[in-house]
């Protein structure tokens, strides 16, 4: 199987809230959307410091990870941020990746939106066994 891109809309979770709260209009949310690699085998969700610069998420902490060369490093880990694709959307937090580095879409945020990656067409697809809303396991 190649390489999985998906359209993938970014927003400041932070924004939403407040915008909610009428602290911020509606125009005032901060969003990106980019065409995101989709990348099952990483847990969590990494951006870049240019989408972190644009989307201005909060530090929450800096974390140690280990890449697939087994050396370990450390980034900053940024949100809350709200993930959309599709008729699905997930909360999570994201690790910052230096420079222009590509963004990952990892397996937290995939199993928080229940979609799947279709090997065949090599796309991220909705659950077809659940297309109107996301279905999580809690067993």
């Amino acid at each position: 199987m190649g390489l999985v891109y998906a359209d993938i809309e970014l927003i400041n979770a932070v924004d939403l809230e407040n915008a909610r709260k009428n602290i911020i209009g509606d125009d005032e949310i901060r969003v990106v959307r980019l065409s995101m690699l989709v990348d099952s085998g990483a847990y969590m969700m990494a951006i870049n410091e240019t989408i972190q610069s644009q989307l201005e998420l909060p530090f929450i902490e800096k974390r140690k990870v280990q890449l697939a060369d087994n050396r370990v490093v450390e980034y900053d880990v940024v949100g809350p941020v709200t993930i959309k694709f599709a008729n699905r959307k997930a909360v999570c937090s994201a690790f910052v990746l230096q420079g222009d580095s590509e963004s990952l879409l990892g397996a937290i945020p995939m199993e928080e939106m229940d979609v799947l990656i279709h090997p065949s067409r090599q796309q991220l697809i909705v659950n077809p066994e659940h297309p109107n809303y996301a279905v999580l396991k809690m067993k």
